[in-house]
């Protein structure tokens, strides 16, 4: 009902018409966000794993902490996922595909580890998830015609990232 009234008004008032291209303003593309998120996901499994040493009892303060590193480690292997289809649907075009190849392989490795690292505990598999984005990043870096280099992040687990060598 409410969208044959706005018709209706359209029809007589001719609203004028918003068009956008993309989710995110043009150029406004860096996948730090979905490389910080994956770090995420390996911080929170580290963080579950020691409260799993220091806990004999599954008392209610073992049982929030657990359920907070559970759902923020969820949450962020969905955010790594997400920003990556972002980059890979709005900003990867046919040239990109052309010169690089193994990017599909490659994003769909991401949305793979990204599964796993959200049904398990699977240090190693964040790992690789964290790894796999910081392969993207360089590709992503290398269509912006910008090298990159590699430095461990400033915070635990500290993991390497690639970032754009400026």
């Amino acid at each position: 009902m409410i969208y044959r009234l706005f018709h209706i008004l359209d029809k007589k008032l001719k609203f004028n018409t918003a068009k956008a291209h993309c989710d995110i303003p043009c150029g406004i593309y860096d996948p730090i966000t979905a490389q910080i998120a994956a770090l995420t996901t390996v911080r929170m499994i580290d963080l579950i794993t020691d409260l799993e040493n220091k806990h004999t009892e599954h008392n209610s303060e073992y049982v929030n902490s657990l359920s907070r590193y559970v759902a923020i480690k969820e949450e962020h292997a969905e955010k790594a996922k997400h920003d990556i289809r972002v980059i890979w649907g709005d900003y990867i075009k046919a040239p990109h595909l052309e010169k690089h190849p193994e990017i599909p392989a490659l994003v769909h490795k991401i949305m793979q580890l990204g599964s796993k690292v959200r049904q398990t505990v699977d240090r190693e598999s964040a790992v690789q998830f964290v790894e796999a984005i910081n392969q993207f990043a360089e590709i992503f870096w290398e269509t912006k015609g910008l090298t990159t280099k590699r430095a461990k992040a400033p915070y635990g687990p500290a993991l390497e990232f690639v970032y754009p060598n400026l």
